[in-house]
């Protein structure tokens, strides 16, 4: 099977890594295969995005071994027998795996517990990732005795930090495959633009963006929220027709076959054109992204440019009435996360939210930047550390009413020296707006990700969605 990147990539990868990591044993286990609704009829096949990085293998029941010690690398896994080949074909041996990778022993799956016995008897670090999935959490207990609930505290913070220290700079054949990530949801978005009407359903729109992303790369990269409920963080598509006058928000991306991911968001009007109303705060959202990428740079911190937008989107709702009072005693009490309960983006990379399963701790802060999640709002701000060059972040601010939190808010008078309730409440059936690009983090500012720019201005999208 031919790699994604050559085999002298994978080999400077795991170079690096042993190179932050001292002494011991790394363990990089592969994604298995999981049944769907019988073991024969499987979900569709995703390899860990670590194990790609490191090892660039797409096979399933597979991990890769770093001894520390002894300067060995092995890809352990056990060749497919006769019964598989029927029905799947013939496929790579582990040895021609290992060979394409760069990696100068195999062996099979059985010899991966004497491995890990022989470390345990002496004493050696064994460092391991956190599992998220059931079946490497059992592989983790059978090997190691760690029961799963256990795992996630025993998992190496140093082979952590040494991860996220790669993976968060994007090289060039890295960000080279996110533009072809960026194509593909220009695709899904403008067909989204170009159905959505009123008797069209959420449902049809998600499968057929879906369709887009599996025709030109592997997949999407999260299920599509599609939904006339924008207020609903994670809407997911119903079965149900759009309606004239209200606004459809469509969150989506698209995964290539390197598995380099795309995020997108946009919020358009289902006949076609926005009303004030829905133009107004459109406007403020459009603004308010737009204000991210002026500042967004290296050096800066991705906490500062979240609270630097959060800053702006007060003064324009207490232009409209719906906030009032001092701005920056609102935005320090976190008045503002009424409307905007999420922070301004995520990195992203191979995973839409990148290396999400290592711990946002890891990833989005550090020493100088911690999380304050003891704040409503904040506590969803899922990186603030100072960016560098290569960082891909993803810039989606967004306004939204949520009746439930606005009756919530006003039982309790929570901020209400800096929130209009009486204006407020005249907005419960609104929804929500979501305007979302990736951007790449470049020596003297940012950019975005992508040679087509989905359109987003409310103009643009107006006289897009009218030419159907």
């Amino acid at each position: 099977m031919k790699l994604d990147f050559s085999k002298d990539t994978y080999v400077q990868r795991r170079k690096e890594l042993k190179e932050h990591v001292k002494d011991g044993i790394i363990l990089l286990f592969g994604n298995q295969n999981v049944g769907c609704n019988y073991p024969g009829n499987a979900y569709l096949y995703r390899q860990d995005s670590t194990f790609l990085y490191y090892f660039g293998q797409k096979r399933e029941d597979l991990v890769g071994v770093i001894d520390l010690d002894e300067d060995k690398e092995y890809l352990i896994g056990n060749d497919i027998d006769i019964d598989d080949i029927v029905w799947f074909g013939k496929v790579d041996t582990v040895a021609d795996m290992a060979e394409q990778s760069g990696v100068a022993n195999h062996a099979p799956m059985s010899r991966l517990k004497e491995i890990c016995d022989e470390a345990i008897k002496k004493g050696r670090k064994i460092h391991f990732l956190p599992p998220y999935r059931g079946e490497t959490k059992i592989q983790i207990m059978d090997l190691l005795g760690i029961h799963p609930s256990k795992q996630k505290d025993e998992a190496s913070v140093e082979l952590i930090l040494a991860v996220v220290h790669q993976r968060d700079k994007k090289t060039p054949e890295e960000i080279a495959e996110l533009e072809k990530a960026a194509h593909i949801g220009y695709l899904m978005h403008t067909e989204a633009m170009r159905i959505c009407s009123p008797e069209v359903t959420e449902k049809y729109i998600s499968g057929v963006i879906t369709g887009i992303a599996q025709a030109f790369g592997a997949q999407v990269s999260f299920l599509p929220i599609v939904t006339m409920h924008g207020e609903i963080m994670h809407g997911y598509p119903s079965a149900k027709k759009l309606e004239d006058g209200r606004l459809l928000l469509c969150d989506a991306g698209a995964e290539t076959l390197s598995h380099y991911c795309s995020d997108n968001t946009r919020t358009m009007p289902i006949n076609g054109k926005y009303s004030q109303r829905q133009r107004e705060l459109y406007d403020i959202v459009v603004d308010c992204h737009d204000h991210a990428l002026k500042i967004a740079q290296p050096g800066i911190r991705w906490w500062d440019v979240h609270m630097d937008v959060c800053r702006l989107m007060i003064n324009r709702l207490k232009d409209l009435g719906l906030m009032k009072g001092d701005t920056e005693e609102a935005l320090a009490s976190g008045a503002h996360a009424l409307f905007m309960p999420h922070g301004l983006g995520h990195m992203m990379g191979m995973d839409v939210h990148d290396m999400e399963g290592l711990g946002q701790i890891y990833v989005g802060f550090d020493e100088e930047t911690r999380p304050n999640l003891d704040q409503f709002g904040t506590n969803c701000l899922r990186c603030g550390r100072r960016m560098e060059e290569g960082f891909v972040m993803t810039d989606e601010p967004g306004i939204y009413f949520i009746p439930d939190l606005i009756d919530d808010w006003r039982k309790r008078g929570h901020n209400a020296e800096f929130l209009n309730f009486d204006l407020i409440e005249k907005y419960k059936d609104f929804g929500g707006i979501r305007l979302e690009d990736d951007i790449l983090i470049t020596k003297d500012g940012c950019r975005f990700i992508g040679k087509e720019r989905i359109p987003y201005q409310a103009d643009e999208v107006e006289a897009f969605m009218a030419q159907k």
